[in-house]
């Protein structure tokens, strides 16, 4: 991010937590002394938005019109309706969009993608070439993100931020990134084949992919903001991105235990990240396994015994005896999550494997 990225995110955290410590700065945006002083210079004497206390920590003084609020946005588990407008605003701007939340905490799987050696690449093409080849890597890869419902943040010159799970949530979103980042690697190989024939040139990209807990809402000013996700999430997923290898996937360990089984993956170790405390275990992700379900990857690692469903499996296996007899039958099995349905579908499939059959 550039000075002016983080310079508006800091003054916008400010002024919805009200007050913010050097530190926090420093460990969220990975940032030196001289350049937290620049941004201090900034905010506190010529934006005059905040003060000083105690050398430790800013304090929004800004147009907000009354006393600093303490805390992040609540997440408020009712709809926000706007005020009454015969109510007094004392002078304060209501919002133009009072019903959405500020903010909300959100379980986020991020990615970055970024072209390898892409320096190299701008000393190799005119200007005008150089835009037109990023351009088709941005669509090829913009392209395969879509399709598994991934959410680009940004478009970073020649790299992207992308969110699953965001706006839209879906239950195996660690899942779809991953997917989403082979796929593009996939892509990129097609890619390729045009650019070696126009242009005699090759592309190589790398990915990281992180899994946690994020704040995420608008950042920036009126007529230009983005939905932005802060927290140490981003800035791990962009660390594991620096350290895989071109043309690879590189995912954390809380992503691979979402994932595990459902891919092959080659475990790289403990690394020790840039701008983070502990060193986190990584995985690269090889190919998918063809697991098609929990069921498939529990198989692999043995089921547990079934227990106390011995009506329910006389049941089934009556009923197809009936059925291979010429006796059609339909079974319907309901239950609440987590009571083992998929369990007893399980031992039906298994019951039935030698026999001839067909399976929707």
């Amino acid at each position: 991010m550039t000075f002016d990225d983080i310079l508006t995110q800091v003054i916008d955290v400010l002024k919805s937590q009200g007050r913010i410590s050097y530190g926090a700065i420093k460990r969220r945006y990975d940032l030196d002394d001289a350049y937290l002083e620049d941004l201090k210079d900034e905010i506190i004497h010529a934006q005059r938005l905040a003060m000083d206390e105690d050398g430790r920590i800013l304090v929004w003084v800004g147009d907000s019109g009354g006393a600093p609020v303490s805390s992040f946005p609540s997440i408020q588990a009712e709809p926000q309706f706007p005020p009454q407008h015969d109510q007094p605003t004392q002078g304060v701007s209501l919002p133009t969009e009072s019903h959405t939340p500020d903010a909300e905490r959100r379980q986020l799987t991020v990615m970055f993608c970024d072209l390898v050696e892409s320096t190299k690449l701008a000393s190799q093409l005119d200007p005008e070439d150089l835009r037109e080849v990023v351009r088709a890597y941005q669509r090829v890869c913009s392209d395969v993100i879509t399709r598994f419902d991934g959410h680009i943040a940004q478009l970073l010159g020649d790299g992207l931020l992308v969110y699953f799970g965001y706006p839209q949530a879906h239950e195996d979103d660690t899942q779809r990134a991953v997917r989403a980042g082979l796929g593009m690697l996939a892509a990129m190989g097609d890619l390729n084949t045009h650019l070696q024939r126009d242009k005699g040139i090759q592309l190589a990209v790398r990915l990281g992919i992180h899994t946690g807990l994020v704040v995420v809402g608008a950042m920036g000013r009126q007529g230009r903001q983005e939905q932005l996700a802060l927290g140490e999430v981003p800035n791990i997923a962009s660390r594991i991105e620096g350290m895989a290898e071109a043309n690879t996937v590189a995912i954390s360990a809380a992503s691979y235990r979402l994932v595990q089984g459902y891919f092959d993956c080659e475990a790289l170790g403990a690394q020790t990240l840039r701008g983070v405390a502990d060193p986190v275990t990584i995985y690269r992700v090889l190919s998918e396994s063809g697991a098609q379900g929990r069921l498939d990857i529990a198989q692999t690692r043995g089921l547990t015994p079934l227990v106390g469903r011995e009506s329910e499996v006389t049941l089934l296996l009556e009923r197809w005896e009936q059925a291979k007899s010429g006796e059609g039958h339909v079974v319907l099995l309901t239950g609440d999550a987590g009571i083992g349905k998929s369990r007893l579908v399980q031992m039906l499939k298994d019951h039935v494997t030698q026999e001839p059959h067909t399976r929707w």
